[in-house]
């Protein structure tokens, strides 16, 4: 199934439907702002103004088609209804495409393409009017005159003419889909065969529409199996959505929660093939060989599943005798059940795609008792299969592919039988807004008159239930009614019952009739969907929703917390209650939904309710089991519980959670690996009784020790209120005011500091690290603690604040997968992200070790398997301390934490950070006796790629140690806790939290250690950061390199070197060598100083081909760096809080330059103005009239063509400088202060849109700074 072209027809379609639908809407005077009234009205016409400001002359029966789409509009609002305009053609689109692709259209001819390849005319604009269709004369003329015209536009208006014929027509068979003549959706269709950009042509071409096997029926899989009505439904339904799905969830990120009119394409979710097939099989086959097994014990699941083809039919497991004996009784209720009496029901249907899986098992049920499927198509639509669903374009999709089910067992299925034509008993969830109560009294007039008020009292009851039913959906709770009374009261309308005279008869009925009509028909649909909602069922299998309680709309998130507070969290919850309650006793409830409600404490509740059913089987899903959804996101479960409970019942779970693609869980499932039977009794021993099928008896018992939680403290920490206001990360603030190890606030106030460290979580990251947001405590948090909002609430909240700045364990709160714990020392506060654990010093160690042990992920996976790890399930952890490995593991941890500490302060973004690894010194990697001594090959052996070499051996070292050490704490652990037959020790490579060497990250980061060389916020002479705020002093880097000069440990090669910062805060960055001074020729000077002019070329070289950027020579690659990719390696390095800031006048590279933001001042922009803007203007003047001198004299036609390019290039570069003079001119003028405690995005933003003036034009708005 080609599903690029489907999301892509689907996609593109609706845009176009809703343009087309627009447009139309504007040619009959209605827009968005308003719908105009005629501007001429005669006896049978009237004259509107259109849009363009047009008159159109509009029948009579096409003005009150127009009338009903105004009060449509007024009703319900103009996008809305474009909306549904829209869906309505693009459904009926796809079902005829559906229907001429399998024969199925009555008349057999193809209305939207041809039987024959490469006619491009559909048959039907061929053939008429000699087709099947009931033309009057009068059509058939209007058809022979358009054909004679021959054009282009008449052969449109007659396919657009007979393909509303065409719906029209198939009102009669398909009457939910197609409305009745007249509808006026016709007003607003405008398709075309003939155009290439119309919906018609791309969905039927040949080279990239929708491949016509994807609509047939017959299509098969891999697998051999059918797989052409649901997919390509399914999949038009989900993509159909796409962008409305997506600006949903766009502004559900800025607190607009999710409408009723937007649940639908939030919360649609195609449900891949074999879990819908897994889910039916295992219930409404379930009950079918209950049955067989009722009425002969000795019938075999597993074999009975088989002759049916039920290859996703799970038998139950093997039971106690005692739990057996119960078993056999619930199976004895369907002793003499009958096919017709299986009710089943998917409450929130979609496409309709399980319902078409129930039409398949119970066809086997039917044809196996003897029934033709002729036949049995009629019964199953009659008796068995129920559906509702919140979104009116699912319900057409979801009738749709019912009534093609039936048609594809029984070619007479839209005949009927005995005269009455099939109509499946799915609906649209109904409202009752606009029902009128007053016409209530018109119904019932024959009926006796106690019965009669009955009836009315549950239609007002309905009446009440269903009003904004829409925003509910199927999860409104509908008492049992008299469904038959209300039906006889519904039929019995009598208008002229109502009045006592004739006149009243005349003047009254006129008015009330048609309403009282619509009335009628809006009751029947109410008491259909409520009966669907009201009665029980022996089978309820869905696909429910899932959102969570913060994208719900007020109304909806009221009702839930009033009728379904257990599981209030997420709607797919409240339908794990919903769907139970409409099951019978002894039924079946079979779901997927997100697996939360098996682990997470806010589903504990819910938990307990699902307790009191039988769990028959699971297929324990995980990620990825959509194959639309990637990553972690959306983790789910599929699940069938029957509505009993036997004490000692054993379920079946099948764990899939270890394959990464739907297919292989498919045949995961399939093989029958990885399947645990459990005692559900059991997960009640467990803390928060988690669905942990998984856990051995040996681990049930480990949860009789102290937990984490009742030896050690655990807490959350601060909530500043506002997290931009409050925090930064440290390399954007001035240093100076920046305390790394303070013993306490105090010791913050009393060093008249501001900034301390602050524990955000972070990256997975074990032992040590993510070091990098800091909070603003000065005053010892006098601000946060006293930050209150417009009413003066306290809007922070300092939690945890006893272990503020004490050495603590912590990790991170989210994670995209497994957990890390690490070491937190003195001085740090933490958030409300980075979790705070407070255990005694002399087991801080070996809770540590325990904690980032797979025993501890091994119990955290039942207790958290979701993206949270919150504070409850870390202090669940059980704890057993083995005073003798004690002393084994404090040892091992040191050394991890060590390890890993060196690790992080390799690189710049730690505030340890000392010097880049591949400078080659006695603080480099030449850290060895051999290196220090042999000094025979020196200008040889001082090349960066021997300094990388040593460095990958180093860091491969490292990252070897620590995994040695984390697989014998594993093995440690494992034993102490007796799980030798579940874990075993290894640990994979990309769970190890050391960073192995990487040549390109390496190289580009020692560039940008050199640029802060450059800058002066490091120094080759010495350690650690030498200026990141303060007072400027050059002398100090003099000062330094004389130092170095002095130390005998200094290499020799170190003496007499001389690399300074840059006096004027201001690099150019040229795209050709203009600058003496530039960023490529400081570089190449940095090199030559570290390893010396003898091996220059060599390591240009190796850098060049290292960063892979296009270039002639090596320089020229590093030069193309530098324009193109250091700046965005910047910006990812340092979190998009660059502290290089980049003077960018555009996509021309006609001027770049770089400053340093901590050494700017007011007159930088003016500096770089004049010093370095101004002549690179120069500059490039000069090399445009060289190039324009080689056009004019030059006879060589290569010479020629690259100056022609050189004056295009300059041209533009020049035009793009001129404008960037302006704005830059605008800026340095105003002298603009920057605060480095606002921190990089409230500084870099007061250069950015800058407005120049341009005469007769809109102001343009022009950015000083490259855009982050």
């Amino acid at each position: 199934m080609n599903k690029a072209a489907i999301k892509r027809f689907a996609i593109e379609a609706r845009n176009k439907l809703r343009n087309s639908v627009t447009d139309k809407a504007a040619m009959l005077g209605i827009t968005p702002e308003e719908c105009s009234g005629p501007v001429t009205t005669g006896p049978d016409f009237k004259v509107y103004q259109t849009a363009a400001g047009t008159e159109v002359t509009l029948n009579k029966s096409q003005c009150e088609l127009r009338k009903k789409l105004v009060d449509k509009i007024a009703e319900r609002g103009f996008d809305t209804v474009v909306e549904e305009v829209a869906y309505t053609w693009f459904n009926r689109i796809c079902a005829i495409r559906f229907m001429e692709v399998n024969d199925y259209l009555p008349s057999r001819v193809r209305v939207l393409s041809s039987e024959k390849d490469g006619k491009n005319e559909p048959d039907l604009v061929t053939m008429a009017p000699d087709v099947d269709l009931p033309f009057t004369e009068e059509e058939k003329e209007k058809i022979y005159d358009l054909k004679m015209k021959g054009t282009i536009a008449a052969s449109d208006e007659l396919f657009q003419k007979l393909f509303i014929k065409q719906c029209n027509a198939l009102h009669e068979i398909l009457p939910e889909l197609f409305e009745e003549t007249q509808d006026y959706t016709e007003l607003l269709l405008d398709i075309s065969y003939a155009n290439k950009d119309d919906v018609i042509y791309m969905l039927v071409n040949q080279e990239d529409g929708i491949p016509e096997a994807d609509f047939n029926v017959t299509s098969v899989n891999e697998q051999g199996e059918v797989t052409g009505q649901v997919e390509i439904i399914g999949w038009l339904y989900q993509y159909y959505n796409t962008e409305l799905k997506d600006d949903t969830f766009a502004k559900l990120k800025k607190n607009i929660k999710i409408t009723k009119e937007r649940i639908p394409a939030a919360t649609q979710l195609f449900t891949p093939d074999w879990i819908v097939r897994y889910m039916v099989e295992n219930s409404v086959g379930r009950i079918w060989i209950d049955h067989l097994r009722a009425l002969d014990p000795s019938v075999n699941e597993k074999e009975t599943a088989e002759k049916f083809g039920w290859k996703y039919y799970l038998p139950e497991a093997k039971q106690e005798e005692s739990v057996d004996v119960k078993l056999a009784e619930i199976r004895s209720n369907y002793k003499d059940l009958k096919p017709t009496e299986i009710l089943c029901i998917d409450p929130c249907m979609g496409s309709g795609h399980i319902l078409i899986a129930m039409f398949d098992v119970l066809m086997d049920i039917y044809t196996s008792t003897g029934y033709s499927e002729r036949d049995a198509a009629f019964e199953i639509v009659e008796h068995n299969i129920h559906g509702l669903d919140i979104d009116q374009r699912a319900y057409q999709l979801a009738y749709f592919a019912v009534m093609m089910k039936g048609r594809g067992y029984n070619r007479r299925f839209f005949r009927g039988r005995d005269d009455v034509k099939p109509m499946p008993k799915v609906y649209a969830i109904a409202e009752s807004n606009d029902i009128s109560r007053s016409h209530l009294s018109l119904f019932g007039q024959s009926m006796e008159a106690k019965r009669r008020e009955t009836a009315k009292e549950q239609m007002e009851y309905l009446l009440d239930t269903f009003k904004d039913g829409r925003e509910y959906g199927s999860i409104l709770n509908v008492e049992e009614c008299d469904w038959k009374l209300l039906q006889e009261y519904v039929e019995d309308l009598d208008m002229e019952g109502q009045f006592n005279s004739p006149s009243d008869i005349q003047g009254q009925i006129a008015f009330d009739s048609n309403k009282s009509d619509e009335t009628q028909k809006s009751l029947r649909l109410l008491i259909k969907v409520a009966k669907n909602l009201g009665q029980k069922y022996d089978a309820v299998v869905t696909n429910p929703p899932y959102m969570g309680a913060s994208g719900m709309g007020g109304d909806l998130s009221k009702y839930i917390k009033k009728y379904y507070p257990d599981s209030k969290s997420d709607l797919f919850a409240v339908f794990i209650e919903k769907c139970g309650l409409m099951a019978k006793k002894n039924g079946y409830q079979a779901m997927i939904t997100q697996h939360a409600w098996m682990f997470l404490s806010s589903f504990e509740k819910l938990r307990s309710k699902l307790s009191r059913l039988d769990t028959v089987n699971m297929a324990h899903l995980g990620a990825r089991a959509f194959e639309e959804i990637g990553g972690e996101v959306v983790q789910t479960t599929g699940f069938v519980m029957r509505k009993s409970r036997e004490n000692g019942y054993k379920g079946v779970f099948c764990r899939l959670i270890e394959p990464t693609t739907q297919k292989g869980k498919e045949e995961m499932f399939l093989a029958g690996d990885n399947q645990y039977e459990a005692v559900q009794d059991n997960f009640g021993k467990i803390p928060g009784s988690p669905v942990a099928y998984w856990f051995s008896k040996r681990v049930l018992v480990l949860f009789d020790n102290k937990n984490l939680g009742g030896i050690g403290k655990i807490a959350q920490g601060l909530i500043t209120g506002a997290t931009e206001k409050f925090t930064r990360i440290w390399f954007e603030i001035d240093n100076e005011k920046l305390i790394c190890k303070a013993s306490s606030g105090n010791d913050v106030k009393e060093k008249h500091k501001k900034w301390v460290p602050y524990n955000k979580g972070g990256e997975y990251r074990k032992w040590y690290g993510n070091n990098d947001y800091v909070v603003n405590w000065e005053n010892n948090g006098f601000e946060i603690k006293n930050f209150k909002d417009v009413n003066g609430k306290l809007r922070s909240r300092p939690q945890g604040s006893e272990f503020y700045f004490a050495p603590i364990i912590t990790w991170t709160k989210i994670s995209s997968s497994k957990i890390a714990f690490r070491f937190k020392e003195q001085g740090h506060i933490s958030s409300e992200a980075g979790m705070t654990i407070s255990v005694s010093e002399d087991i801080r160690y070996y809770i540590l070790a325990f904690l980032n042990s797979c025993v501890a992920q091994y119990i955290l996976n039942a207790l958290s398997p979701t993206l949270n790890y919150e504070l409850g399930d870390i202090a669940k952890l059980p704890i057993i301390v083995d005073n003798d490995y004690k002393e084994v593991i404090n040892s091992s941890v040191v050394e991890n934490e060590e390890l890993s500490r060196h690790d992080w302060n390799s690189f710049e973004i730690s505030w340890d950070f000392k010097c880049h690894p591949l400078i080659p010194r006695i603080r480099g990697v030449w850290d060895t006796d051999e290196m220090k001594n042999d000094t025979d090959n020196l200008p040889q052996r001082l090349s960066i790629a021997v300094c990388f070499d040593d460095w990958q051996e180093l860091c491969g070292n490292r990252f070897a140690q620590l995994k040695a050490n984390e697989e014998e704490l594993n093995r440690i652990f494992i034993d102490i806790y007796g799980l030798q037959d579940e874990l075993t020790p290894e640990v994979e490579d990309k769970d190890v939290t050391v960073r192995k060497a990487d040549l390109r990250r390496d190289i580009r980061s020692f560039i940008s250690y050199a640029v802060g060389c450059m800058f002066g916020r490091y120094s080759i002479y010495e350690d650690g950061l030498m200026y990141a705020g303060g007072e400027w002093d050059y002398n100090k880097y003099e000062d330094a390199a004389w130092r170095a000069d002095g130390k005998p440990e200094t290499l020799e090669f170190y003496q007499n070197t001389y690399f300074m910062p840059d006096e004027d805060n201001i690099i150019p960055i040229t795209d050709e060598e203009y600058f003496s001074d530039d960023i490529v020729e400081r570089f190449v000077e940095f090199v030559e100083t570290v390893y010396g002019k003898d091996t220059l070329e060599e390591n240009l070289d190796f850098i060049a081909q290292a960063l892979g950027n296009k270039g002639n020579s090596s320089r020229e690659v590093i030069r193309n760096y530098f324009i193109k990719d250091f700046y965005k390696d910047h910006l990812k390095v340092y979190q998009k809080r660059p502290i290089y800031w980049l003077f960018d006048s555009g996509k021309q590279n006609g001027f770049k330059a770089l400053i340093y933001m901590h050494r700017y001042d007011a007159d930088t922009v003016g500096r770089v103005r004049t010093d370095y803007l101004h002549r690179a203007q120069n500059y490039v003047e000069t090399a445009m009239k060289s190039a324009e001198y080689t056009i004019e004299n030059t006879s060589v036609a290569s010479e020629k063509s690259k100056a022609m390019k050189a004056v295009s290039k300059y041209t533009k570069q020049l035009a793009e400088m001129q404008t960037y003079d302006q704005a830059i001119a605008h800026v340095a003028n105003q002298r603009v202060e920057i605060d480095l405690d606002d921190g990089v995005k409230v500084n870099y933003a007061k250069f950015q849109g800058v407005e120049v003036a341009r005469e007769g034009k809109k102001a343009l708005k022009v950015d000083l700074l490259a855009k982050i």
